[in-house]
């Protein structure tokens, strides 16, 4: 995000392969907030999001259901754009995969790639996960042949295929990375270059065992290929704009992207995939690509099978659409995993919503009409309360650096600052004694405390905007670009106003108001008990243990704890491994990074310090302190222990 006039920012096109849960939700919000945010800025917005509605998982799906794929997409991407309507997101665009115009641009940039070069035909022959819609080689494969992403089966597949040039674009993408630094948070960069860093290899990009996404050009004459779903649907940005068409007036206008807001799990595609795809269309490439992480429930890994996934217009519906929307950007750093507890949600809307934000105009509604028949005048506040109004424009002008970097936490985290010093100055100055020695002074508090209403409300708008609406129309003003100008960026006070009785903003929970889920646990296997008193274990319970060979590839200190670091750990499976261990009394982050440790691999997650931990190191501690196991010599992430 910047202050040029005009942003572009993206969701992902959302696979129609179910309904839409609270990751896409989580996801969505984000992007409206700060699509919010730019156009009360008065940049020139366009916020895009959409469905992505081609490939084998589609077409497989509707069979089973007997319909035609096209059916089965139109009921699912309807009702993601159904919820998103409910759910009031401000996206400009909402783009479909199945849209001719869509279809029209795929086969041009196709086109176009082919002619330069960057597309050549050869077979394919290797594993693909459809769950993914991706291919992996054998030595990314779980047990040579579950994906390593969604740990489902894959398939053996051999087929003729179009290859994109991945390989010869391998240098300008990690040049790119290296002058931009466009991948947000920078930890998910540095996992990116280290995979472009090992290699690329050539993409299949056309598939010929289904049929069920776009074709190719008629100039290529090949009609058995449809595209491969990665440049399908990647491509959903430009052609959203008018490429491939007849009007590319708003291609100019708006490319590049200026964010691309993601998943952790498809960071990949969008930065490598992505900018390659560009680069041989000769198009410039995205400003910033931001990836978030996942959402558990109550520690637990969300899922069918177990019966709980978040339905997120349930909690909307229960809670309100706006608490939920603040309880979601509040609760998790950006780019971590985060979990979702109803306990956490209740005690967000209760403690920051209720008791420091709602409770704070009651306050001075009462007050003013308890002592000046509902008047306030803000004329005196520099006189008295000088040092209190620079200290919240001091925290107010360190906001926006943060919403840029999609430190959204962190922006609320210090936004209720400002709303917590009203407070504190209210119980500081004591104005039900005040009134009686200085009713000037008391005015002034009172001014004081609606001109940080006044500001708060602009800067928490983009996330609860029809609460923020009500606070206004309290105060006396409309919180629109205009307004933004005079009270944010030029500093201006309120000029004196009668304020608005309004109904308390956030009412307290007393107690949870969704269905309680039982989480249903795995049928285990009857096994005939056996005494054992001198804790000897079977071969066979041994080799219940997957003991594994990682390479650190991420350390970093646990703040707030004196033993804990958090690692990220490789251990070929594709994707890092999250492992919180008890070891910063014996080693820093600097002393783990590029080493290799043994890993108890197939331990349950457990939550340490509100972080997901997937695995345990294996150490020895005597007197003379706690060593790591390691290997006498490097091995390949993932080599078996035994």
């Amino acid at each position: 995000m910047s202050d040029c006039k005009k942003f572009y920012l993206t969701t992902p096109i959302y696979y129609v392969n179910d309904v839409a849960h609270i990751g896409h939700a989580y996801t969505t919000i984000i992007a409206d907030s700060v699509a919010r945010y730019a156009r009360l800025k008065g940049m020139d917005t366009f916020f895009l999001t959409g469905t992505d509605e081609h490939g084998q998982k589609i077409e497989e799906a509707a069979k089973a259901r007997g319909k035609t794929p096209k059916e089965y997409a139109d009921e699912v991407s309807g009702k993601f754009k159904s919820l998103w309507d409910e759910f009031e997101i401000s996206y400009d665009k909402f783009i479909r995969t199945t849209d001719e115009e869509h279809k029209k641009g795929v086969q041009k940039a196709f086109e176009i790639m082919f002619e330069k070069g960057d597309i050549y035909k050869g077979e394919y022959e290797g594993n693909y996960c459809v769950s993914c819609e991706t291919f992996f080689t054998e030595t990314q494969l779980i047990d040579k042949e579950f994906c390593p992403d969604c740990g489902k089966p894959t398939r053996k597949l051999k087929e003729e295929s179009y290859f994109f040039k991945l390989s010869k674009y391998e240098k300008d993408i990690l040049n790119w990375y290296k002058e931009k630094t466009p991948i947000i948070p920078k930890a998910k960069a540095n996992e990116v270059i280290r995979f472009v860093e090992d290699g690329l290899r050539d993409l299949s990009i056309t598939r010929t065992s289904f049929e069920w996404g776009v074709k190719l050009p008629e100039s290529i004459n090949d009609p058995k290929h449809v595209v491969y779903v990665w440049l399908d649907a990647l491509l959903n940005y430009i052609t959203a704009l008018g490429y491939g068409s007849d009007d590319e007036t708003s291609m100019e206008k708006y490319w590049p992207a200026d964010l691309h807001i993601v998943g952790k799990d498809i960071l990949k595609f969008h930065a490598i995939y992505w900018p390659a795809f560009l680069m041989s269309l000769g198009l410039e490439l995205p400003k910033n690509i931001a990836a978030h992480g996942w959402w558990t429930r109550d520690g637990e890994k969300m899922s069918k099978s177990k019966g709980n996934v978040i339905n997120p217009k349930e909690v909307a519906d229960a809670y309100g659409l706006e608490n939920f929307r603040y309880f979601m950007l509040r609760e998790v750093p950006f780019g971590a995993d985060g979990d979702f507890s109803e306990k956490a949600l209740i005690d967000r809307i209760n403690n920051d919503l209720a008791n420091e934000l709602g409770n704070l105009l009651n306050r001075i509604i009462g007050m003013s009409y308890k002592y000046f028949d509902g008047k306030i005048d803000s004329k005196d506040v520099k006189k008295y309360y000088l040092k209190e109004l620079e200290e919240v424009e001091t925290i107010l002008d360190s906001l926006e650096p943060l919403l840029y970097e999609m430190q959204i936490h962190k922006y609320l985290e210090e936004l209720w600052k400002v709303f917590s010093l009203a407070n504190k100055t209210i119980q500081d100055e004591k104005p039900w004694e005040l009134i009686k020695e200085n009713p000037e002074k008391t005015m002034a508090l009172l001014g004081l405390v609606a001109n940080i209403l006044n500001r708060g409300s602009f800067m928490l708008s983009p996330v609860m905007p029809k609460t923020m609406d009500k606070i206004a129309d309290s105060l006396n003003y409309k919180i629109d670009t205009v307004n933004y100008e005079k009270y944010i960026k030029n500093k201006n006070i309120l000029d004196e106003f009668i304020i608005k009785k309004t109904e308390p903003l956030f009412p307290k929970i007393e107690k949870p108001l969704l269905k309680q889920v039982e989480v249903k646990k795995e049928p285990k296997e009857e096994t005939k008990e056996v005494k054992n008193e001198d804790g000897i274990i079977t071969i066979d319970e041994f080799f219940n243990v997957s003991l594994k060979i990682g390479t650190v590839k991420v350390a970093e200190e646990v703040k707030k704890s004196k033993k804990l670091l958090r690692l990220e750990v490789d251990l070929g499976e594709g994707r890092n491994r999250q492992i919180v261990a008890g070891i910063k009394e014996f080693y820093s982050p600097e002393d783990l990074v590029g080493t290799q440790v043994a890993v108890v691999a197939n331990l349950k997650p457990a939550k340490l310090m509100g972080m997901m931990s997937e695995g345990m190191l294996l150490a020895a501690k005597d007197e003379n302190g706690l060593h790591l196991l390691r290997p006498e010599a490097p091995k390949k992430e993932g080599t078996p222990i035994k």
